[in-house]
C-alpha cells in the first residue's frame, strides 16, 4: 500500500479488497466524524485517502492518533478558519497536532461547532491567510462558494442536486483546478436503512426543508425524518436522499460516482452515514 501523500497517485476506487462495498462503489476517500467513531480505525479502510471532520475542539483527535493515520493513509484534516485553534489570524495552536505530511481542509466552520464570537469572524481574510501557510489545502465551499473559488485550491463541495451541472459549468468557464465532492453515503437499496442513515441530514438542506409538509403529528410534534416517515414526508426524503447523498447498492452508487467524474469532479469523498463498519473489509 502507498503511504502518506504518495498515495495521491492511486487510481480512484482501487482498494485492497474488491469485494468490499466501498471499493465496489468507486469512492476515492472516506470522511470520518470523531464524535461518532474511533477514527484510529481509518487505517483499516480499503482506500488510501481519509478525511477527519471537525465536530468541536473536544472531539479533535490527539497528535498521536493523527500521526498513526498519516503513516498509513493520505490524511486530510478539516480546520475551520474561524475556530480558536485554527484561526490563522489568531489562535492556531491546534495545528501543532496535525502531522506535517497531512493536508488541511479549510472551511468556514459550521455554526453548531462555533461560539458566537468565532461565528462573527470574517471568513475571506482567514481563507487567504490559511492558504498562504497551506497552499495545497482543499477549500470547503458550502455557503461561501465565491470566497472559496477566490481562495483557490481544490474546491471541496457538498453533493447536491446541482453538483453535476455546477461542475460542468466550472469546467466550461475554464476552471482547471481540482473539484472534490463530499457525500453522506449508505450502501444499500433498503429504503428504511437509507432514511435512517441520511433522512435527518437531507431534511436540513434548504430545498428539502422547503418541500417537506408543514405541521406536526397528532401530538403536535414534528414529522419523523427516519424510516418511520410516511406519506408526502417519506416521498420528499426518499427523493432528496438521491440528490444530496450517495445511496443504493454499491453498483448504483458507482454509476453516480462515474457521472460526477464525467462532469469534471476529481475526487468523491464518502461519509459512512450508517457507521464506519459499512466501509470496512
Amino acid at each position: 500500500m502507498l503511504t502518506g501523500n504518495d498515495a495521491e497517485e492511486t487510481e480512484p476506487g482501487h482498494g485492497s479488497d474488491d469485494a468490499n462495498p466501498m471499493v465496489r462503489a468507486g469512492l476515492d476517500a472516506a470522511a470520518l466524524k470523531p464524535a461518532e467513531c474511533d477514527v484510529s480505525r481509518a487505517v483499516d479502510l480499503p482506500v488510501d485517502r481519509v478525511a477527519i471532520d471537525y465536530e468541536g475542539r473536544e472531539h479533535f483527535p490527539d497528535a498521536a492518533t493523527l500521526e498513526a493515520i498519516a503513516a498509513e493513509k493520505s490524511l486530510y484534516v478539516t480546520t475551520p478558519v474561524r475556530a480558536d485553534g485554527f484561526d490563522p489570524l489568531g489562535d492556531d495552536s491546534l495545528l501543532d497536532r496535525i502531522p506535517g505530511r497531512a493536508r488541511r481542509l479549510l472551511v468556514a466552520g459550521h455554526g453548531a461547532y462555533l461560539s458566537e464570537s468565532e461565528a462573527s469572524r470574517a471568513i475571506a481574510p482567514r481563507f487567504g491567510a490559511a492558504r498562504e501557510t497551506a497552499p495545497d489545502a482543499w477549500v470547503g465551499t458550502e455557503g461561501v462558494e465565491r470566497l472559496a473559488l477566490a481562495a483557490g485550491g481544490t474546491q471541496y463541495e457538498l453533493l447536491s442536486r446541482s453538483t453535476t451541472r455546477d461542475a460542468r459549468a466550472l469546467r466550461a468557464a475554464g476552471f482547471d483546478g481540482d473539484i472534490a465532492v463530499y457525500a453522506p453515503t449508505v450502501l444499500t437499496d433498503d429504503e428504511d436503512a437509507v432514511l435512517d442513515g441520511v433522512g435527518a441530514y437531507v431534511s436540513r438542506r434548504r430545498p428539502v426543508a422547503r418541500a417537506l409538509p408543514d405541521g406536526g403529528d397528532a401530538h403536535g410534534g414534528t414529522p419523523p425524518t427516519d424510516a418511520t416517515a410516511t406519506g408526502r414526508t417519506r416521498e420528499v426524503l426518499s427523493a432528496a436522499a438521491r440528490d444530496f447523498a450517495l445511496v443504493g447498492s454499491p453498483e448504483t452508487v458507482r454509476e453516480r460516482v462515474a457521472e460526477l467524474r464525467e462532469a469534471g469532479v476529481d475526487r468523491v469523498v464518502g461519509y459512512p452515514a450508517r457507521g464506519i463498519d459499512e466501509f470496512l473489509p
